[in-house]
């Protein structure tokens, strides 16, 4: 019959059907591996010196006394004395933040002949405040910083911690810094494409590296999570883009 006789070709019409699909794929494999995108990653690089415009001082004073009252009342005088020496050196007064009181008892050690502890012995109580000071006139508190000691003269034990300088328009620096860095990444890139006998393409991909703010001509390290320094009043932000570009 006509279906037996086509019975017998089927293998034949198998083969070529295979053949076809066969050659269908590798065509397109051909034409997948020459219409791949070529790409070229490029990292721009923009940096920046600027100065301060905010500082942040801290001091810490104490008082002991065996009796609670009375060093309470040593320590808030203290506290008084402080921020009359403050605002007679033209700190203002919202600049001024006074910590609460911390109380901490504390006790001497006896030990016997053999240098074993055998008891101890209530030494009194330690009252401890801290005062901040955070301003934008930055010579002023670093003025006040360094001579706020005098307060010794007239009894008080305070102690001066190293300013911390910060700048208040990161965000604006940032953005800056970024279209900065960008406009160098895309130079690099055109460069890159002209030599090679190419045209730059649009941008595939773009990923923002660290924020950096060191001291200028500092050794500080890099740090995956972004230095930030806050020991210099002058200071250099560095900020990184790698961006990948299609190559026409």
């Amino acid at each position: 019959t006509h279906f037996q006789s086509l019975k017998g070709y089927a293998p034949t019409l198998i083969l070529a059907v295979a053949v076809i699909i066969t050659a269908m794929i590798l065509a397109g494999a051909y034409k997948s591996k020459f219409n791949k995108q070529v790409t070229i990653s490029v990292t721009g690089l923009a940096e920046k010196s600027f100065a301060s415009d905010l500082i942040v001082w801290r001091g810490e004073y104490q008082r002991k006394s065996l009796d609670l009252k009375a060093a309470y009342a040593l320590i808030k005088n203290d506290e008084s004395n402080v921020k009359q020496y403050l605002k007679s050196n033209e700190i203002k007064e919202n600049e001024i933040v006074f910590s609460s009181i911390d109380i901490e008892k504390e006790f001497d050690v006896k030990r016997n002949d053999e240098g074993k502890q055998i008891a101890t012995v209530f030494a009194g109580y330690k009252l401890t405040q801290k005062v901040t000071v955070e301003s934008k006139e930055i010579d002023r508190v670093e003025v006040v910083s360094r001579e706020v000691t005098k307060l010794i003269e007239s009894g008080i034990e305070i102690s001066s911690l190293e300013p911390s300088y910060y700048y208040t328009k990161l965000s604006e620096l940032k953005i800056d810094l970024l279209a900065k860095a960008s406009a160098d990444a895309k130079k690099r890139a055109e460069t890159i494409a002209v030599n090679s006998g190419g045209k730059l393409g649009k941008i595939l991909k773009a990923d923002m590296g660290v924020f950096q703010i060191t001291a200028p001509n500092s050794n500080e390290d890099f740090s995956y999570g972004g230095t930030f320094n806050t020991s210099s009043k002058n200071k250099k932000a560095s900020i990184t883009i790698r961006i990948n570009y299609a190559i026409k």
